[in-house]
């Protein structure tokens, strides 16, 4: 096929919802990676949380964001895109506009009458409330306004939308720390999601197909849910008794033994589906991405250099994927869509070794193109690989679901980096060994998801 061909193929095989949904996806990116850069250094050195507490709250901002989307898929399905969209940016503008204002007198009262840990964790969460409902329709529109032969294209134009939004949130946010402050990164963020309300009121259509069954019952819609959690009677209740567990961590500090948390896990694990366990595992790639915002900042500020402006240095990962999306995405269109996982896991671990040899400024940036080049090889097709699974009628359900991952990821990911920050920094000063730390659980998700593609996995969601 020749290229003006693939062209015109592009130009037709869209339909308008495919673009503004993709278009409000920029605004929503850009206000959430502003956030994201920033909230490391907001808390540890604005609100003077500890190295460990910094870690679990940025955890929890990143973690329940995606966690909830599974939820979230789910209420899309039912209440339609444009209203779970209109409602999402509106929430969102809310929640970020409240971030921004912790340290505000307005708040004090209730600020006093709490923990502090408890108060700002609660408003962390706020953002997932919006962002739940954001990414399901959008990959679900994505799905739904895409014709098939440019549906595979359709996922690389979301991912780079995704990015553009990436890219130009710590940059805007680097701005509006240096000359506004950085809790009016915040509230910039939720200018940007309150404009977005207002698109998808005035331009947003919902996306419909010939044949598409009509809107599903809550009934039916939890039994989607259900089905594809597996043993959903065991799950969920075990999943609810580690979440409560965290939560109250925040409010009266308190270990808990390793073998709770095992056992818990293993509790979990024990009744989900096949499709279940390889996102799952899958989980890993997301520790290991998700340390450019929870590790990376303070370590640049604590080893590298102070003064460093680390919201311009993160900029890398979302400029690289804009740039070289479509290019890598043509050279390895051969590649099967579950290698092509497992390969760009591989290149995104090693990727912070580079940071471990070479912990200067420029060893960050390679760092983050290399981290990028592998991102831009696993995410288009890991969606991809989700979509086709996915029965009519239920993309939002089961495009929710792809997001539990890298919900997971930042949870466990905010904890793991806090606690090697801080015991391989401030207690062994042995840096280096966070990255190498960081690449060892990399390297092993790769090696289990090798060895579930030969032995477990099938193609279907729910067997």
């Amino acid at each position: 096929m020749t290229f003006s061909a693939r062209l015109q193929e592009i130009r037709t095989g869209f339909e308008r919802p495919f673009w503004i949904a993709n278009i409000t996806e920029i605004f929503e990116r850009l206000s959430y990676y502003g956030a994201f850069a920033s909230l490391a250094l907001y808390l540890q050195e604005k609100l003077n949380f500890s190295t460990e507490q910094t870690g679990t709250l940025t955890g929890l901002f990143g973690g329940m964001v995606w966690f909830l989307a599974i939820f979230g898929g789910a209420a899309a399905d039912r209440l339609g895109f444009r209203r779970a969209l209109s409602m999402a940016y509106l929430i969102l503008a809310a929640a970020y506009f409240l971030i921004g204002s912790i340290g505000a007198s307005w708040l004090a009262p209730v600020r006093n009458a709490v923990p502090l840990g408890l108060f700002v964790g609660f408003i962390l969460i706020l953002p997932a409330l919006g962002i739940s409902l954001v990414k399901p329709c959008v990959v679900g529109t994505t799905a739904r306004a895409s014709k098939e032969n440019v549906r595979s294209i359709g996922y690389s134009i979301y991912y780079t939308m995704v990015n553009i939004g990436g890219a130009a949130g710590p940059y805007f946010a680097s701005w509006a720390h240096r000359h506004l402050g950085v809790e009016n990164v915040y509230r910039v963020a939720a200018l940007s999601v309150f404009a977005m309300f207002f698109v998808v009121l005035f331009f947003f259509r919902e996306p419909r197909k010939a044949g598409d069954a009509p809107p599903p019952s809550i009934a039916n819609v939890a039994r989607n849910f259900c089905v594809v959690v597996g043993n959903y009677r065991l799950v969920l209740p075990v999943l609810a008794v580690a979440l409560l567990l965290r939560l109250g961590m925040l409010l009266y500090p308190f270990a808990v033994p390793w073998w709770i948390w095992v056992g818990l896990l293993l509790l979990a694990l024990a009744g989900i589906s096949r499709f279940m366990w390889f996102l799952v595992l899958f989980t890993g790639y997301w520790i290991v991405f998700w340390q450019q915002y929870i590790s990376l900042p303070g370590y640049i500020h604590g080893y590298i250099n102070p003064n460093a402006d680390v919201e311009i240095i993160l900029v890398t990962d979302g400029l690289t994927v804009i740039c070289l999306t479509l290019l890598v995405n043509f050279l390895t269109r051969k590649i099967p869509a579950f290698q092509a996982v497992i390969l760009g896991t591989v290149i995104t671990s090693a990727s912070w070794l580079i940071l471990a040899f070479r912990p200067t400024v420029w060893g960050a940036v390679l760092s983050l193109f290399v981290l990028a080049i592998g991102e831009i090889i696993q995410a288009p097709r890991y969606y991809e690989y989700i979509s086709r699974l996915a029965p009519p009628g239920q993309q939002g359900t089961y495009m929710g679901f792809a997001f539990l991952p890298i919900g997971i990821g930042s949870l466990i990911g905010g904890w793991f980096g806090g606690t090697i920050v801080h015991r391989f920094g401030e207690v062994a000063h042995r840096p280096a060994l966070i990255w190498w730390s960081v690449t060892a659980v990399g390297l092993v998700t790769a090696a289990v998801l090798w060895i579930y593609d030969k032995t477990v996995r099938v193609d279907t969601a729910t067997s």
